[in-house]
């Protein structure tokens, strides 16, 4: 039986938009990855992904993802982040690939069409909705509710037969009562990343996929 733990709250600041404006003015475009590059994940991404994809990447900041998605063949990127100063400086770094666009937009109130991508990626960026959260078994109804927002308009976005993919620290028990939600029409599987010994820290890569049942067991946890 798995021991409940109550951890400290990360700082705040990670969940406002004026500190990531001012750490992008710092830093510009130069590439900070969080949980690691493409590398670490081709292995699980690419069994999902179809040159011709129409791709969308939540939350990119200055993670070299979306360019490096663009050098390896799948040339239809669109990337988003709420920081103005993030996307300006990646708009100017990847000036030279005509295939890759940038937008401001807030994840939770997307702008685009329904059925407008193949695939909807993001790697650490709805952590970001839970950094104040204390207590992994019992989100508060503020994190619960926002996360809800989000994956609603991923879902909307999606076209059926399409996927969305999640990269993250949070372990099964704590997201998949997130994802399992039958109101977005998508299945769930998940598969654990990175190397190390058993007792090492594992990432989760997350499989989303529009219009396929999900397993009852899964819609038990949701």
């Amino acid at each position: 039986r798995m021991e409940r733990r109550r951890a400290p709250a990360a700082p705040p600041r990670y969940g406002r938009r004026r500190f990531w404006d001012a750490l992008y003015r710092r830093e510009g475009a130069e590439t900070r990855e969080w949980l690691g590059g493409l590398s670490r994940f081709l292995p699980q991404l690419e069994p999902e992904l179809r040159p011709g994809d129409r791709i969308l990447v939540l939350g990119c900041g200055n993670s070299a993802l979306s360019h490096d998605l663009h050098e390896l063949g799948y040339t239809d990127v669109t990337s988003i982040d709420f920081s103005p100063a993030c996307i300006a400086a990646m708009r100017a770094r990847y000036a030279c690939c005509p295939g890759l666009r940038w937008a401001v937009m807030d994840i939770r109130a997307l702008t685009f069409p329904d059925a407008s991508f193949d695939v909807v990626l993001e790697k650490g960026t709805l952590d970001v909705l839970m950094v104040e959260e204390t207590d992994p078994w019992d989100v508060s109804p503020q994190a619960a509710a926002a996360m809800r927002r989000v994956l609603a308009e991923v879902s909307r976005v999606l076209r059926p037969g399409g996927c969305f993919i999640s990269i993250t620290f949070a372990q099964p028990h704590f997201r998949k009562p997130h994802y399992a939600q039958e109101a977005f029409g998508w299945s769930l599987r998940h598969a654990a990343c990175g190397d190390g010994d058993a007792g090492a820290f594992h990432y989760f890569l997350y499989v989303m996929r529009k219009g396929q049942p999900l397993d009852p067991r899964d819609v038990a946890l949701g």
